[in-house]
Parts: structure tokens; C-alpha cells; sequence
């Protein structure tokens, strides 16, 4: 029996989500904990799963604050390393008015972006002993993360770990929308498990049809399940021959919508977890999505992420009281 469930690897930093206008009119911004794979995480470990992360933060206070959050989610830190010259990662996300986010990033560099392969193999247990490893493009904007990263995927390769990729593009950390591409494209060719946006694939596919470019991408890249997600509009998961698309949950109450797509992300890993991913039914993959679809709502609910996922006992009261809508 392996000691992890999943292992991620990747961006651990500040989210300094928009908090409205101050007494002196001026934009205030709430410190918290984010990065996509550590969003994951924690929703994993709040549905009981054994969690690991491998990461950089600075050696600050920030970085700090993030290491006790995360261990408060139970997620094992062993993998996290402090950078005695490079401070933790910060991004600003400001609400637009049609209910989209626009980010700031101070990251030039940012401390997750100096992890390097030598730190990886040190931690490489971690990813030897975990069912599924998980990672995004962000830690391959640039060196010596690129090659930290594929080490800990060759690692996971290895060991014949399920490999679970998310693109999370975010245009402002790449040097050119083509370095962002080929960093995709690796992701696709080593996956076995896709999640990815409608915006993504409309960027790196060409087509604003989701599910002609989510075949696009099972199909060239031999991926056994791609999920793509459409925010409010609902989700779509590919398998073989199998398209099952569920609904998404429009919620009144939402006030922002940073980790929507980890929260649906970590429950579909949760699924995976407990069923083989070699023969999924259709009712299978549509009881899926339709967990992951209320849990992404939720957290739309809340400013931030990872502090805050929603517990299962909350996902399955709001399936309750949407049974039928």
C-alpha cells in the first residue's frame, strides 16, 4: 500500500484577493493561502485523502504562513524547501465587473520557480510513494523549475504513478504565448488525467468547440480521461469513446471564483482514487462530475481557496437541495 495518495508538485503563494474599498477609498486586497497544486491538495486531504507537497517558498514570513497552513490541511511539508534569497511568490486578483479575475503577479523571479531537480530527487519518495502525481505548467515558465518539474514526473513514470496535469495558463508569467504552448504540450504527452478550460483550449486548440477540442487533445496525446471545465456552464469528461457532459450550478452567492477549477479538479481525483480508471462507466463519470460541479460552486462562495475548501458533508447537503432544479 502506498503512503500517499497524491503528491503534487508546483506554485505555493500568497493570493491577495480583492476585498472591496476601504474607508479611504482605496482597493483592499486579503492575504490568502493559494497556488493551484496546494489548492488541490487540501481539498483532497478534506475528503480524507493522504496528501504530499513538493514546492519553494521564501524564507519569510509569507513563506511561513503558508507552510502552517498547509500543514493545518494536512498535507505533508517534507517536500517544501525555503529559499534564503528569493521571496515568496505574491498574486493580486481583482474581480472584473462581468465576474472574471484579472492577476497580478510578483514573481521575478518568485521563490516556487527555484526549485531545482537536485531538491526533487532529495524528496523523490514522496512522488515513489504516491498513488497519483499531480502538476500544472507554472512551474515551467523557467529554469531550474522546467527541469525540477520533468524530474518529478520521470520519477512518477517510474513508478507507474497516474499522472494528473492541469495547464492553470496564466498569460502574464510567460515569456511568450509559444514557451507556454510547448510547456502544455509536455503536460498532454505525460498525462493520463487532463483537466483544462474552455479558455485553454480555445488557446491552445484554435476552437471555441470544447468538446471537438477536448477530442482534439484525447486523441493526439493518448489521454485516457480529459475533463474540461466551462465555469457556471458545467463540465465535460471524455473517456474512449464516452462524452458525458454534466450541468454546472449557477450560484447566487458567489463572489469570486479562484480555485473553482482545483476544487473540481481534487474531487475528480478523489473519484479516481477510489474507482479504476480503466473501466469507468457513463454513470460513473456523470456521478462524478456532478460532485465536482456542486464543490466548485461552493468555493466560489468564499474569497480564496485552500483554507477554505468545502467539507463533503457540505458538497452532498447542497446535492441535496438542488436534487431536481
Amino acid at each position: 500500500m502506498k503512503k500517499y495518495d497524491v503528491t503534487a508538485l508546483g506554485e505555493l503563494l500568497i493570493d491577495f484577493t480583492d476585498n472591496g474599498i476601504s474607508a479611504q477609498k482605496n482597493m483592499t486586497f486579503e492575504a490568502n493561502p493559494g497556488g493551484a497544486p496546494c489548492n488541490v491538495l487540501s481539498m483532497l486531504s478534506g475528503l480524507g485523502n493522504r496528501t504530499a507537497f513538493i514546492g519553494k517558498v521564501g524564507d519569510d514570513f509569507f513563506g511561513h504562513m503558508l507552510r502552517e497552513r498547509i500543514e493545518s490541511r494536512n498535507i505533508d511539508t517534507s517536500g517544501l524547501f525555503l529559499s534564503a534569497s528569493v521571496p515568496t511568490t505574491l498574486a493580486f486578483v481583482r474581480k472584473l465587473p462581468d465576474g472574471d479575475r484579472d492577476f497580478a503577479f510578483f514573481r521575478n523571479p518568485g521563490a516556487d520557480m527555484m526549485l531545482t531537480a537536485d531538491e526533487v530527487m532529495s524528496v523523490r519518495h514522496l512522488i515513489e510513494s504516491s498513488r497519483i502525481f499531480h502538476f500544472g505548467t507554472l512551474s515551467m515558465t523557467s529554469e531550474p523549475a522546467v527541469t525540477a518539474t520533468k524530474t518529478a514526473v520521470d520519477a512518477a513514470t517510474g513508478v507507474k504513478a497516474l499522472i494528473s496535469f492541469d495547464p492553470n495558463y496564466r498569460a502574464p508569467l510567460w515569456s511568450s504565448p509559444d514557451t507556454a504552448l510547448k510547456a502544455m504540450e509536455y503536460g498532454f504527452s505525460v498525462c493520463d488525467v487532463l483537466k483544462i478550460s474552455d479558455d485553454e483550449i480555445e488557446f491552445f486548440c484554435g476552437t471555441t468547440d470544447v468538446e471537438k477540442g477536448a477530442r482534439m487533445l484525447a486523441e493526439k496525446y493518448d489521454i485516457p480521461l480529459v475533463l474540461a471545465t466551462m465555469g457556471a456552464g458545467g463540465s465535460m469528461a471524455l473517456y474512449g469513446a464516452l462524452t458525458v457532459f454534466c450541468p454546472g450550478f449557477r450560484n447566487p452567492d458567489t463572489c469570486e471564483t479562484t480555485g473553482a477549477g482545483d476544487t473540481f479538479f481534487a474531487c475528480v481525483l478523489d473519484f479516481l482514487l477510489k474507482h479504476d480508471i480503466g473501466s469507468l462507466t457513463e454513470n460513473d463519470l456523470s456521478e462524478c462530475l456532478t460532485f465536482a460541479n456542486a464543490a466548485a460552486s461552493i468555493i466560489t462562495t468564499r474569497k480564496g481557496a485552500l483554507a477554505v475548501m468545502p467539507e463533503k458533508s457540505e458538497v452532498l447537503d447542497f446535492l441535496k437541495r438542488h436534487a431536481g432544479v
